[in-house]
């Protein structure tokens, strides 16, 4: 399905992915690694052909302006606009710059953001899907991330027995003053 709802549509069709993913103390690097296996493994899942580090419509910037920047994953759909996929854990603007690039030469821009922090929405056409993780500092001052399942407990359970009033307990009565 192709069509002006088709972003809505494939962000929250990977943001479902995503959502079923937990990890303990894993490196910004790693997180990355993690989220960027997930996106390949959810666009060959749609039997699309996916490509890791594929060449934006972006030139780099100098001294590097000879050379093509790269987005992190990109997918091609048989009968559908090529989606563009963003991985980041901080908010940059030379990766709005990029998916809005990519969204001009016909492309379907995603941004997948995460961190423990708040995320503000990209212009349009630009889609979001993002992951809150849980942050804290490990050994020698290395920034370590995690995500665990949101859990439903159930309510306590309540004795059924009536209050019932009887003798004053010891602990409560008034202590005399001698």
């Amino acid at each position: 399905m192709s069509g002006p709802d088709d972003g809505a549509r494939l962000v929250g069709d990977l943001s479902d992915r995503l959502a079923a993913l937990t990890f303990v103390d894993l490196t910004t690097e790693r997180v990355t690694e993690l989220l960027v296996d997930t996106i390949v493994d959810w666009g060959a899942a749609q039997g699309w052909r996916v490509y890791r580090r594929a060449a934006s419509v972006v030139p780099l910037p100098p001294p590097m302006s000879g050379q093509q920047s790269v987005v992190d994953v990109a997918c091609a759909r048989p009968a559908a606009p090529p989606v563009v996929i963003e991985v980041d854990h901080t908010d940059r603007r030379r990766t709005v710059e990029k998916l809005l690039a990519e969204a001009a030469a016909g492309r379907v821009p995603i941004w997948v953001r995460w961190g423990s922090r708040g995320f503000t929405a990209p212009p349009e056409p630009v889609r979001m899907a993002t992951l809150a993780v849980a942050a804290r500092r490990g050994e020698a001052g290395v920034r370590l991330h995690s995500r665990q399942p949101t859990r439903q407990l159930p309510p306590p359970e309540h004795h059924g027995e009536p209050v019932t009033t009887g003798p004053a307990d010891p602990l409560f009565e008034p202590t005399s003053a001698s």
